[in-house]
């Protein structure tokens, strides 16, 4: 754990020891979430690899999504 203090409007500087372990270069937006009481900092990249993980749950490898979305509306200008 480490303690820092907070600066003038709220700033926090992010330990360059959790900089790295997160991935975080200068300029790369990040993510604060409230969890349980707790703020929960992470990667932009983290999250996307969060959400492309759960879709992987449920969604076969071999379908597109995109594919399928692109045939749906193409049958939805057919019809009208």
């Amino acid at each position: 754990m480490i303690q820092m203090k907070m600066s003038e409007g709220g700033r926090v500087v992010i330990p360059a020891e959790i900089r790295q372990a997160l991935g975080l270069k200068e300029g790369d937006p990040v993510l604060f979430e409230m969890r349980d009481g707790e703020a929960v900092i992470t990667s932009r990249r983290a999250q996307l690899e969060r959400a492309r993980a759960l879709v992987r749950r449920y969604v076969p490898a071999d379908v597109s999504l995109v594919d399928e979305l692109i045939a749906e509306r193409r049958a939805e200008a057919a019809r009208e």
